[in-house]
């Protein structure tokens, strides 16, 4: 192996940690904004970065003297039964379309693939108003199943679990079937423990693309019921024109990301190869 230089390695790290931080900074400065007291001006020049007087009466008021005018806390958990139910069903159909996208042999397997695949490429904004419609139509408007319903599995998702499948030993697969297993049972006991780290990836884009998206709840939800919105929706909300707080504002954004920190943090741990999905000892 090959040494480098002391210095070349700091500069190399002062580089990184300097993108880093550059990252970093638009998150800390909204920590920093809703830890800020009403007596502080948020907009003074220089920016003032510590609080001088740092308080968490922001995020009190959020969550409980909005409560009459915003019920902020059934934004928050609106959101994590709508992506708690995205995630689980995700997982779900994207195992099960995947499987016999990889492993199964029947006519026109690869072509179902492609055009599974080429969906990537078309925008949500193109299918949007055809969705919206077909909601309407079947009675949808303003629930949540017409919240889920298109978000139930993805090509994205297809596509990362036959990738996954692909690499487990086909070894496994026949020892499951001299022991008697189904299609089915070796998809749920041979071919799901395998590809746990895939699983895990899904799950944590998953979450997070159905936690943030504000468009599609926007559009499908009922805007006059306010106890059925989801978060992105309540935070807007907090910028009506009327009260416009900005310490309130950033204190709702952390709020709302921190759920996304914490499944990352839970989940990132099992991010790992499993020995069954590493290969098969002789």
């Amino acid at each position: 192996m090959v040494r480098r230089h002391p210095l070349k390695l700091i500069g190399t790290y002062a580089l990184l940690g300097a993108i880093a931080l550059l990252l970093l900074l638009p998150l800390l400065w909204l920590f920093s904004t809703s830890l800020k007291s009403p007596a502080e001006d948020i907009f003074q020049y220089p920016p003032q970065f510590i609080p001088q007087q740092p308080t968490l009466e922001n995020f009190a008021k959020v969550w409980n003297d909005f409560g009459n005018r915003i019920p902020f806390s059934n934004y928050f958990l609106n959101s994590i039964f709508v992506a708690g139910l995205t995630v689980s069903l995700n997982l779900l159909f994207c195992s099960l379309a995947a499987y016999p996208l990889a492993r199964l042999q029947f006519k026109g397997r690869e072509l179902i693939f492609s055009l599974t695949v080429a969906t990537i490429m078309i925008p949500f904004q193109i299918v949007m108003i055809p969705l919206y419609v077909l909601m309407v139509k079947v009675g949808l408007k303003g629930s949540y199943l017409g919240l889920i319903l298109p978000s139930l599995a993805s090509a994205f998702g297809i596509f990362l679990m036959r990738q996954a499948f692909l690499g487990v030993p086909k070894e496994l697969e026949e020892a499951a079937r001299i022991d008697g297993c189904t299609d089915l049972g070796i998809w749920w006991h041979v071919m799901i423990p395998a590809v746990r780290p895939a699983l895990v990836t899904l799950a944590i884009f998953t979450f997070i693309g159905s936690w943030s998206d504000f468009l599609w709840p926007l559009i499908i939800l009922d805007i006059s019921k306010p106890e059925s919105l989801t978060l992105p929706i309540g935070v807007a909300m907090l910028a009506d024109g009327r009260s416009l707080d900005w310490r309130l504002i950033a204190a709702a954004s952390v709020l709302s990301v921190l759920p996304v920190l914490i499944f990352f943090l839970v989940l990132q741990q099992y991010v790992v190869p499993t020995e069954s999905g590493s290969g098969v000892k002789g």
